[in-house]
């Protein structure tokens, strides 16, 4: 398991270190707060654990950053015990956790767990690609933590596309899939639906994200 740990008090950081890496987790340890933004946005990382108080970015504006950015890794944030305002916010931004110091590697430990079960159950339900957010069991879809309203059918069409970025769809099997009827050459049901939907996509994303594929189809952008 990779974690980012992000924090400028060296003998912290090394008793942490110590006791995450004997436990096998693989540790990738930054002391300031702007190296440690850039390989949050660069990396692919199981779970970060950040201090608030840091040289440069601190932990809260790095939290901000990822959530803005739509990048949904795993946060754990370290806070002192009168910080209590910046764990609110912290929670507010879209923290998955916190935790107050001092404390011991076990407590980390046990935390960077419980998230990692919690982060694996909601994935089985929730569709991410870029900062565009689908729940399949709330039924709600946002991007920039701002809600997209869609009608059933819409939020059926964007759940197909968004299972596979990149893949290209025909008309028949959208409509096949989305609403069960036989392809009928003359219908523009399909193309009339994913209009709408680019139009809501685009409010809220400043771009449409969904493609036309000239004589095929439609497909999901992937993100770059």
């Amino acid at each position: 398991m990779n974690i980012l740990y992000i924090e400028d008090e060296a003998k912290i950081a090394s008793f942490v270190c110590a006791g995450l890496k004997e436990q096998g987790f693989v540790i990738d340890y930054v002391d300031n707060g702007n190296e440690g933004y850039h390989r949050a946005m660069e990396n692919e990382y199981d779970v970060a654990v950040i201090d608030i108080m840091l040289p440069g970015k601190d932990g809260l504006a790095i939290l901000k950053s990822l959530r803005r950015s739509g990048k949904n890794l795993p946060v754990i944030l370290l806070t002192a015990r009168n910080e209590l305002d910046d764990r609110l916010e912290g929670l507010n931004l879209g923290a998955d956790d916190y935790l107050t110091k001092p404390f011991f590697v076990e407590e980390l430990i046990a935390r960077i767990h419980a998230v990692i079960r919690r982060i694996s159950g909601e994935r089985q339900n929730i569709l991410r690609v870029g900062a565009l957010s689908l729940d399949r069991i709330t039924r709600e879809v946002t991007c920039h933590q701002q809600l997209v309203e869609l009608t059933t059918r819409e939020f059926n069409l964007l759940e197909y596309l968004m299972r596979s970025p990149g893949r290209v769809f025909t008309r028949t099997q959208i409509l096949e899939h989305v609403w069960g009827y036989d392809f009928n050459p003359n219908t523009n049901l399909v193309d009339v639906c994913v209009q709408r939907l680019r139009k809501k996509i685009e409010r809220v994303a400043g771009e449409s994200l969904i493609d036309s594929i000239r004589g095929v189809g439609y497909t999901f952008r992937k993100p770059e």
